[in-house]
């Protein structure tokens, strides 16, 4: 037996109350560690903490957050092997894309780094005279940070980053299910040298941590990446509550791609099948929708098909694996149910949808591809989160246009086609934060902005310069010359 992994708190490393383990989806015997479940108590701690050090550390010459952040790149890329063994061990994405993920940390906090000497103002002509105008942006304070579990390491990167290259405090709550990513990326911030208070890891139940994050009165801004339902709750706490807290969330997707005839065959199907079923489909921008033309559906769902039969669905640290497992038993029980509702409404499983006996015990599933579905059904409407997709069926372009706009999220938005024309037209018309053209809808660079649209988010941008309009506030000051 080993001692729990602990939270960090105050610049020191705290043993909690209680413990968890944290289990490995390939392996369910495999236990990666214990990890610290914190209490309300511990976030008062965290918090207060935070505050202390936000004077100091905002008033910090923007090169010395630059050195920081480097450093923090520069360790995650020597790691990236090891620490993207980590990952997929505890989350259950291929190793390949454990360590693609992590190389993407490094490349987010490199990026930041630069950006700490990129913050602009401006200096503007007032109507009055002998007036001057200055506009300047500042750091918020203490910022409390919910992440989800399917990406650990990335989406913690992406929200840490800019706020302490704008000179934030930070309160950071990973999810229950991956803590050991969090626990190692904390550990690296920590020993490149922010000060004591400014980088905190209060690990736990959503129920008690995140719900204290929320109602703390010295928190100033909560960003989160969830469910919409969870999502919601979040924003009704943050704004409801006394202090009216700044808010950022990244929700759901239920994500078309569209084939048309035109299509080229074998980039669509490559398009498709990475966007839904690669990371076991746990990504919140994948295709789970395939919109396709009357006149190439028929050999796009038979393409598909033998595509699918090649794939190996396998232990996530296995090589030669294209899909690792559910990331845990009750996601699995949630995408058996899915693949239940879509048999009793009436669409076809043409493909897949069963469990999977590997060496060791583990949430191990088919991907499932349905076909002969329509727009409302629920595994149409609804995010899954799993490997299952269904086909839709339509006539033309228009009808996939329109389609692929009825519902309620607007993340990601995707079509496949040799049409400059239609091309055009449906980056201009698809009702999404982000579009792609012969591309999988989940896959995004980190140095432009990530978000959605309707119930998928809400407030500002993520990533790329446009972060700052979350993690800064504006000031706009006078002087009488």
């Amino acid at each position: 037996m080993t001692a729990p992994f602990r939270n960090f708190i105050a610049g020191e490393w705290v043993a909690a109350a209680e413990a968890a383990p944290n289990v490995n989806p390939s392996n369910v015997a495999d236990v990666v560690g214990d990890f610290a479940r914190g209490s309300a108590a511990d976030v008062d701690a965290a918090v207060a903490a935070a505050k202390a050090a936000f004077p100091a550390w905002s008033r910090t010459v923007p090169y010395a957050r630059h050195e920081i952040l480097k450093t923090v790149a520069a360790e995650i890329f020597a790691r990236k092997e090891e620490l993207g063994r980590l990952l997929s061990r505890e989350e259950g994405k291929t190793l390949a894309e454990g360590i693609g993920e992590v190389t993407r940390a490094g490349q987010i906090f490199e990026f930041f780094a630069a950006e700490t000497v990129r913050l602009a103002g401006e200096t503007l002509p007032s109507v009055r005279p002998g007036v001057g105008a200055e506009v300047t942006r500042e750091p918020l304070g203490v910022i409390g940070m919910i992440t989800p579990w399917n990406f650990p390491i990335a989406i913690p990167a992406w929200k840490i980053a800019p706020a302490l290259a704008y000179g934030n405090c930070v309160v950071f709550k990973p999810a229950e299910l991956v803590p050991g990513s969090a626990h190692a990326l904390v550990d690296i911030i920590v020993r490149a040298g922010v000060p004591a208070g400014v980088m905190n890891l209060v690990m736990g139940k959503g129920s008690v941590v995140g719900q204290r994050l929320l109602d703390h009165p010295d928190v100033h801004a909560i960003t989160f990446t969830g469910s919409v339902p969870t999502g919601r709750r979040v924003a009704a706490a943050a704004i409801g509550g006394e202090t009216m807290k700044k808010i950022q969330l990244e929700m759901g997707g239920k994500n078309p791609l569209v084939v048309l005839d035109d299509a080229d065959l074998a980039i669509a199907v490559e398009t498709a099948v990475n966007g839904a079923y690669f990371s076991t489909g746990q990504r919140c921008t994948a295709s789970s929708r395939l919109i396709v033309t009357e006149g190439i559906h028929d050999r796009f769902v038979a393409a598909v098909t033998e595509r699918l039969k090649g794939l190996v669905v396998d232990d996530a640290l296995k090589a030669g694996t294209h899909i690792g497992p559910v990331v845990d038993e009750g996601q699995l029980d949630q995408d058996m149910r899915y693949i239940e509702i879509g048999r009793s409404e009436g669409a076809r499983l043409a493909f897949g949808g069963e469990l999977l006996d590997r060496d060791a015990e583990g949430f191990y599933l088919q991907p499932a591809l349905f076909t002969e579905a329509t727009n409302s059904m629920r595994i149409a409407r609804e995010e899954i989160f799993g490997p299952v997709a269904a086909v839709i069926r339509v006539k033309d372009y228009d009808e996939a246009l329109a389609v692929a706009n009825d519902t309620p999220f607007g993340l990601s938005s995707g079509i496949c086609t040799t049409s400059l024309k239609h091309a055009t037209h449906f980056k201009r018309n698809a009702d999404a934060g982000m579009v792609m053209v012969n591309l999988p809808t989940a896959g995004v660079d980190f140095h432009v902005p990530f978000g959605g649209r309707k119930g998928s988010s809400y407030g500002p941008r993520e990533q790329g310069s446009y972060a700052r309009e979350f993690f800064t506030q504006v000031k706009t000051a006078y002087t009488l010359a």
